[in-house]
């Protein structure tokens, strides 16, 4: 079974046909077609001996092939491909499931160095003793077991009869076993002394001995044929399988019955296989046939030939399967091994080169964390455009390349749309859209540690790079504060980077409470795992917008309007000067005296707007952590719904956020408030986490909570304090009629 061990398309690679004769040609065939693959590989590898190479010849022979009792496998072209020089690589290991983790080398012992272990056979020999213990370590007293004791001979082996009995307990068969005195024919039916008798270690339904009739898969067999029994014996013990029973064969093999402990199935399965491997890759050279959980093996306590078939031990080993792979993948830790920097000193490793100039290299991992209400996902999609277009983001250059934009929260028009309105709101043209992947999963994301390999398998072949995962509160798997579980969790964007040497980027919120006094690598929620592991952070604070400054940002928005609509209707450069278009008392007063009735009711109506979005602007000052890169000065950028946009101004520059405050004047603004107003805000803030928090739909009081930045319990408070909504089973309803706070 070595073939099993290599990709045999790779070893086809190394036989070159010209090299062999026209039998050996004829194998290479069979053993494609045997091994599942098509007859266009044979062909096209045939073509590389053109002399001897005639079109539709493999087509024709192929068509032959109708099996045979010795079919010629993969380990022909193993062979052939050794004769001609091929050396083969290094162990390729276990093939792993999706869910399965990463596991080490599995190489636990050098079996060219451990000594034989003698089996000695029991000096008091008992046969009820023998099975009655036996059945006691594998089954419970009401578990069906299967066993055959008749047998017949084929080219001088003993094989089973028949199916054998599988309709009595365990329990029937121990008791009438310790009242049969000694002779467990009268319990089993005689069997042949030749031939032995043998038994199945997992329990069946009593209705058939195939495998849909097991009932647990619980164990497996291990046997060999090929090594001397004290080897095997050595062997088992050294790699501390999990061995319920330990049985002689009776002739020159040992049967292990390891505790596998599966669910079902398909994890039985992967199980043995990861077994099996491990037993090969230690020079334990077992029978590959016995994997079935319906098998038959050796019965403990009867005679085959002038030897017996006994019990050598029970229970060694490690107690269990998850406590042995654990073990096996402890011995071998997979981590490089230490280099000296001399080695390395003159030919330094190329770096990674930047995805954003001066903040983040392609491969490496950023995360950008903030309260609510801080645009953070127009922030992660203006950066999707930003790298799709090559552009800056913010104050930054953008490398420009391929994107995978992973959406959790949003429906999936509406993630289509905000694209849209985005790229709009930035004034881009569109030019390079083949750039920008969405994957839109919400309603159908996973864990991280599942949704990681699914996201590889997907993005493999793509070219992107950048990932970008929005938001991670969504895939979060285990206790958000326990350090050792975030490890885990922030481990799975390693996977994506190194597998796809790409880019990680994700959001994450700013823990509950206030944030006053917090560094910014203290800020976001959770574990601090979360803020210290990425190579980049990026922190979002809210600047608090005085009174002075709103209208500041009110009188040039209503100048830009006004100026705007001079632009499209009347030459008017000659009438204002400079001083005249930065007020907005000037230009509305030129407007009203210039424009008629219809114009001036429009530019009116279009002021109001742009006096409302002025209102509506939130500031953000933007401080990076960064692992790569020199600290670069905080960041000042305003939030106008859909983007956010630099302040080339300044104006942001002299603002202190609340968490830079002298002591004495953190809260002031707060308790300039009335105590009506404090409620207003709170149950209009309650509104809008309510109709965002599920975009639509009722959310959960988590969902609330994770918008809000605030305990579940702070939610309830405040939904009891509101009076239009109410809690059932975890879901903020609203009440019928009732009406919105407002503004």
């Amino acid at each position: 079974m070595e073939h099993n061990q290599y990709d045999l398309l790779e070893v086809l690679d190394h036989i070159e046909p010209a090299e062999l004769d026209y039998q050996q040609w004829v194998n290479v065939g069979m053993a494609l077609e045997i091994e599942g693959y098509g007859v266009d590989v044979w062909d096209a590898w045939s073509r590389k001996d053109p002399g001897r190479y005639h079109p539709g010849e493999c087509r024709k022979k192929w068509a032959g092939f109708h099996g045979s009792g010795s079919p010629v496998t993969g380990g022909t072209l193993v062979q052939y491909a050794r004769e001609q020089g091929w050396t083969p690589p290094c162990d390729p290991g276990v093939a792993l499931g999706w869910d399965d983790a990463i596991s080490a080398e599995g190489v636990v012992v050098d079996s060219n160095w451990v000594e034989d272990k003698d089996v000695q056979e029991p000096s008091r020999w008992n046969p009820a003793d023998e099975l009655i213990r036996y059945l006691e370590a594998l089954f419970e007293a009401g578990e069906n077991v299967g066993y055959v004791v008749k047998s017949w001979q084929k080219d001088e082996k003993w094989l089973p009869a028949d199916k054998g009995a599988y309709d009595r307990t365990a329990g029937e068969l121990i008791e009438a076993l310790s009242a049969c005195g000694g002779d467990i024919g009268k319990v089993l039916g005689d069997y042949n002394s030749e031939a032995g008798a043998w038994i199945r270690f997992n329990p069946l339904d009593g209705k058939g001995v195939r495998n849909e009739n097991v009932t647990e898969y619980r164990y497996a067999l291990v046997e060999s044929d090929s090594m001397e029994i004290g080897k095997q014996h050595a062997l088992i013990r050294e790699l501390e399988l999990p061995v319920a029973c330990l049985v002689h064969s009776g002739r020159k093999s040992l049967h292990a019955i390891v505790r596998i402990d599966a669910a079902d199935y398909g994890e039985y399965r992967r199980r043995v296989d990861y077994l099996y491997d491990i037993c090969r890759k230690n020079g334990l050279e077992i029978d590959q046939q016995n994997r079935n959980p319906s098998r038959l093996s050796r019965m403990p306590g009867v005679m085959r030939g002038s030897q017996k078939q006994f019990l050598v031990d029970t229970n060694i080993g490690k107690g269990s399967w998850e406590e042995w792979k654990e073990w096996i993948e402890s011995v071998n830790d997979d981590l490089p091994d230490p280099e000296g920097l001399g080695d390395v000193w003159e030919q330094m490793p190329e770096l990674a080169p930047c995805l954003i100039e001066g903040v983040l290299r392609q491969g490496h991992k950023m995360l950008i964390a903030g309260p609510s209400k801080a645009g953070k996902s127009f922030l992660l999609i203006e950066l999707c455009i930003a790298i799709a277009e090559g552009r800056k983001w913010l104050s930054w250059q953008c490398a420009q390349g391929r994107v995978l934009y992973v959406n959790l929260e949003l429906d999936r028009a509406s993630c289509l749309h905000r694209f849209k309105d985005v790229y709009q709101a930035m004034g881009l043209p569109p030019e390079h859209l083949w750039n920008i992947d969405i994957w839109n999963l919400r309603g159908k994301s996973r864990p991280m540690d599942k949704l990681a390999p699914m996201l590889i398998r997907r993005a493999a072949k793509k070219n992107y790079i950048a990932v970008i995962i929005d938001p991670i509160y969504k895939v979060i798997t285990g206790d958000e504060n326990s350090a050792d579980q975030m490890a885990n969790f922030c481990n799975q964007f390693d996977k994506v980077c190194t597998e796809l040497k790409v880019a990680t980027i994700y959001c994450h919120h700013h823990s509950k409470g206030s944030q006053g006094g917090k560094k910014s690598m203290d800020r976001a929620s959770g574990s601090g795992v979360f803020a210290r592991d990425p190579d980049a952070m990026l922190d979002m604070i809210e600047l608090e917008l005085s009174e002075d400054v709103l209208k500041a940002e009110e009188n040039k928005a209503v100048c830009e309007t006004c100026k705007q609509y001079l632009d499209a209707h009347f030459k008017w450069e000659d009438d204002l000067s400079e001083d005249d278009l930065c007020s907005a008392y000037q230009m509305m007063n030129y407007c009203e005296n210039r424009l008629d009735k219809w114009q001036w009711m429009n530019l009116q109506r279009m002021v109001e707007e742009a006096k409302k979005r002025a209102r509506g602007l939130t500031a953000w000052r933007i401080e990076g952590t960064l692992r790569e890169f020199p600290k670069f000065p905080a960041v000042n950028a305003w939030f106008s719904y859909p983007v956010h946009q630099m302040d080339i101004v300044g104006v942001l520059g002299d603002i202190q956020p609340e968490a830079e405050l002298p002591p004495w004047k953190k809260g002031a603004a707060k308790n300039k408030q009335s105590a009506a107003e404090r409620k207003k805000e709170r149950k209009k803030s309650l509104e809008d986490a309510i109709e965002n928090g599920n975009f639509g739909e009722d959310p959960a009081v988590k969902d609330v909570a994770s918008y809000l930045g605030i305990a579940e319990r702070s939610v309830r408070d405040r939904v009891k304090e509101h009076g239009g909504y109410v809690i059932e089973d975890g879901v903020i309803h609203k009440k019928a009629g009732a009406g919105k706070t407002e503004s």
